[in-house]
């Protein structure tokens, strides 16, 4: 586990104050490389399909909280596609 994600993890019930790069390094890991990554915004592509893309966008250094919690319910959705497929 990155140590961007255990940072992120222990804010889940409070998401305020992760700070913007190391949201994109966990984005980075899970994700790979952002799709966009040029101004305050960076879109990842995920593998399901319907609205297949994480967008996290830096406000003054920090990630917004709203967007963290989307970034967390994504990987939870990815852990558990893995275990049902068994990759």
């Amino acid at each position: 586990m990155t140590k961007g994600l255990e940072k992120i993890l222990e804010k889940r019930q409070s998401p305020s104050g992760v700070r913007f790069s190391d949201l994109c390094s966990v984005c980075d890991h899970f994700f790979g490389a952002a799709r966009q990554s040029g101004g305050s915004h960076r879109i990842y592509k995920t593998p399901w399909p319907g609205d297949p893309r994480v967008n996290i966008q830096n406000d003054k250094g920090k990630a917004k909280p709203y967007q963290v919690r989307q970034v967390l319910k994504a990987i939870e959705k990815l852990a558990t596609e893995e275990k049902e497929t068994g990759k």
